[in-house]
């Protein structure tokens, strides 16, 4: 495994929760309860079972890239504000585990669904989108596609800034000329302007969100919304064009969620960076109105609707809606960023005044996560639970149900009135 992170010794580490769990592994918070027993500074933990996976081959292979990606972003440190750090990565015969900063935040789709309407206002929006478009040039600059932007990949901060996660379908690209030559950037103000401009900001940014908006919703609503939304599409070989020192100069693998495959992708004319930007205006989209754009009844008329179909758009015509427009050309060459990256995305009208060097310093984004449910910091009694025990006692088949007392006929005659949801 390509890393120069320390290497994590699972022993040591004991488990506070489970945060995800997806096909290729399972995410915990965890802590080192000899270096923290305190458990001051927990963080995440994505662990795949070797034993568990289906198709080892694969997963191991898309597993151990992403950590050389993560290794990569982390090296030379400090990481970039919007993109994860490697904390220490292990491989041993049962796991293969590699950790990262916590973000207690959650993910941009539980946040959508905790506002009035489940959509962001332009103004949350224009923030959200800054910083992302940050991360993606910055991933771009080092010559990495990531391929899967969607609000499920994109966590919130304890700070309340963003950072994206899930970097196995991303993929190494040679840069065209074009991308490097970037405009000229914006001519520098003065300190005493900077810091009108800072103090100016941090009152923008204290965003409109009430203690309503705020409020926990109704946890099984949030499980079926992040279940209804579509998987990854089944990935095919990879068929690459290898340019000098092996560097891929097009992609032909069809990857990435339904909903935000870009229409290269669908016709498998191969792709590169502007992927990231039809990515970038789904998920505009989606922040402004609820709903992703092509979405049809089925995968067919959904791949239908983002070859053919055209945005729609409600109202009067916004900045907003013109940004999305042009992130969402059919055409890629045409497509707003692919001449000149993310410096060309900066200057559109819709963050026109925005001081994009100081993104980092805004202390008060939209919506700063709450610690109060930290109730293990500082606990002496808390424990938390094992790792090898957790996946053990998962493998312990389940017992078997006694026979039930009703004969078969008075199951039959009751099974119309019994739903599933009831249970």
């Amino acid at each position: 495994m390509e890393s120069s992170s320390p290497e994590l010794d699972l022993e040591k580490l004991r488990a506070i929760k489970v945060l995800g769990k997806g096909a290729m592994g399972t995410v915990f918070l965890v802590y080192d309860r000899i270096l923290d027993p305190s458990i001051e500074s927990p963080f995440a933990l994505k662990v795949v079972q070797k034993s568990s996976i289906h198709d080892q081959l694969d997963a191991l292979r898309r597993a151990r890239w992403e950590v050389s990606v993560l290794a990569r972003l982390s090296n030379p440190e400090p990481s970039h504000a919007f993109l994860p750090n490697l904390i220490g990565s292990a491989d041993t015969e049962d796991f293969l585990a590699w950790a990262v900063p916590y973000c207690p935040g959650g993910d941009l789709n539980v946040l959508r669904y905790r506002q009035v309407d489940r959509m962001f206002s332009p103004a949350v929006i224009r923030f959200y989108l800054a910083e992302i478009i940050c991360a993606l040039d910055h991933l771009h600059d080092m010559g990495i596609v990531y391929r899967d932007l969607k609000p499920e990949n994109i966590l919130i901060q304890q700070s309340g800034h963003v950072t994206l996660t899930d970097f196995d379908l991303s993929r190494s690209l040679k840069r065209r000329l074009e991308t490097t030559c970037k405009p000229p950037p914006a001519p520098p103000i003065d300190e005493a302007r900077r810091r009108k401009s800072h103090r100016h900001r941090r009152n923008i940014t204290r965003m409109i969100m009430s203690p309503a908006t705020m409020a926990g919703i109704d946890i099984n609503l949030l499980k079926k919304a992040k279940s209804a939304r579509v998987s990854p599409v089944s990935r095919r070989k990879t068929s690459f064009e290898v340019g000098e020192g092996g560097i891929e100069q097009r992609l032909n693998s069809f990857v990435g969620t339904e909903e935000y495959v870009s229409p290269e992708v669908v016709r498998g004319e191969g792709h590169e960076f502007a992927v990231d930007w039809w990515a970038l205006g789904i998920l505009a989209y989606e922040m402004l109105y609820g709903r992703t754009p092509f979405k049809g009844k089925n995968r067919k008329e959904t791949f239908r609707q983002i070859l053919m179909k055209s945005p729609e758009f409600i109202g009067k015509q916004t900045p907003l809606m013109d940004l999305i427009r042009r992130l969402l050309e059919k055409d890629p060459t045409k497509r707003v960023g692919y001449t000149h990256g993310g410096s060309e995305i900066k200057q559109h009208e819709f963050f026109r005044g925005l001081r994009w060097d100081l993104l980092t310093e805004v202390v008060r984004p939209p919506i700063v996560p709450s610690s109060d449910d930290d109730v293990f910091r500082g606990n002496p009694s808390f424990v938390g639970f094992d790792l090898r025990e957790h996946f053990e006692i998962l493998a312990i088949p389940p017992t078997s149900l006694p026979p039930s007392p009703f004969p078969s006929q008075s199951l039959d005659n009751c099974r119309h009135n019994v739903s599933l949801t009831e249970f």
